[in-house]
């Protein structure tokens, strides 16, 4: 897919109405997706929790903001998400930041789930990880490159860890084995503060 359909564009959320989106389902015991269960909202729970932090609390470096300040052709940012995903509650609230620097960037979110066409064009190894975030001309939506689901490291580490897990028939180790991957990520993020999900996406731009 080299273009995105217009119609996919104009059905996209802003940030403050993807926010409002799950606020409001989150209300109602829901999340984005079919899967309303417990784990699912517990996990929706902590990433609107992660986004209002990060909404106050994450800082730009003086290298971004130069960088994105000469940003000199419109673009959109299109991002694939869903409410319930750890590494986007991560990294959406810095790509706001970011795009609010340059009236040249429009930053806009769809939901994985709802545009199976579109995330099945930019698999990340086969599957469809997300965040998946796709920088597109503004004028013709030519996909001009993209990013994600996770800086390197942080991929690696999943990785690795769902190598061990796939190693073993053991259920409980599996529970194990996804429950400290998980921890250690969102760990290493906050260690990080955002530095490499910067440095990261403005090495594609």
């Amino acid at each position: 897919m080299k273009n995105i359909p217009t119609s996919v564009i104009e059905q996209a959320y802003t940030y403050e109405s993807y926010l409002t989106l799950i606020d409001t389902l989150f209300a109602k015991n829901k999340t984005t997706g079919t899967d309303h269960s417990v784990a699912m909202l517990n996990y929706t729970k902590l990433n609107l929790a992660r986004m209002n932090r990060l909404d106050k609390r994450s800082r730009l470096t003086d290298t971004t903001i130069e960088r994105i300040t000469k940003i000199n052709r419109p673009v959109i940012w299109l991002v694939l998400t869903e409410g319930w995903c750890g590494d986007a509650a991560q990294i959406v609230p810095v790509l706001n930041h970011m795009a609010a620097t340059n009236d040249n960037i429009t930053l806009r979110f769809i939901l994985r789930d709802k545009n199976l066409e579109v995330v099945d064009a930019f698999l990340t190894n086969g599957a469809r990880a997300i965040p998946k975030i796709l920088v597109l001309d503004a004028t013709t939506l030519e996909v001009l490159t993209t990013w994600g689901p996770r800086p390197a490291e942080m991929q690696k580490m999943v990785l690795d860890a769902k190598a061990v897990s796939l190693a073993t028939d053991d259920k409980e180790v599996q529970k194990t084995i996804a429950e400290t991957s998980a921890t250690n990520l969102h760990l290493w993020y906050a260690r990080d503060k955002t530095r490499t999900i910067q440095e990261e996406f403005l090495a594609v731009l």
